[in-house]
């Protein structure tokens, strides 16, 4: 594991309109924390789209291919333990295709979405208003809001 339980981590997705400061649940979901920081940390998702952005939904980005198919070349487990919940805007989850499937996709809800509770894992929030969420054009496939890097932050 690279992450250290000890320690608490954020992220800042700088995209090309602007920050997305987001706050993650190393402690609700290691797995995907750990995941999206070795990720972030080898410059995985610097140059991704938003692929997918609907409105009142979300904004999904993480796919290199940018179709919507594409991933790191493994996946891992859910983790649904917390009893975190889709409940608000802003919400930071794994993008997945099925049970046990999560990989590099990422997406942030831009409403509550109480439907995806326990299908998707919550691995995060946004840690400020975020207007650079409301920022990405709802262009859906092939959007061209780009996630110019991931930056980290351990504390």
């Amino acid at each position: 594991m690279l992450i250290d339980p000890a320690k608490s981590y954020a992220a800042v997705v700088d995209t090309s309109v602007g920050p997305i400061r987001l706050t993650l649940f190393a402690d609700d979901a290691p797995l995907a924390v750990n995941n999206f920081v070795a990720l972030a940390r080898d410059g995985f998702y610097d140059g991704l789209t938003f692929h997918r952005v609907m409105e009142d939904f979300m904004a999904q980005g993480g796919d290199p291919t940018g179709s919507g198919a594409g991933g790191p070349g493994y996946s891992f487990p859910d983790e649904f333990e917390s009893g975190r919940l889709f409940d608000k805007r802003g919400q930071l989850a794994m993008a997945n295709s099925g049970p046990d499937t999560n990989g590099s996709q990422f997406f942030v809800t831009t409403v509550a979405t109480d439907w995806l509770n326990g299908i998707h894992t919550i691995f995060g929030e946004i840690a400020d208003e975020a207007p650079a969420l409301d920022l990405i054009p709802v262009t859906g496939e092939g959007d061209t809001v780009v996630i110019n890097s991931v930056r980290i932050i351990e504390n």
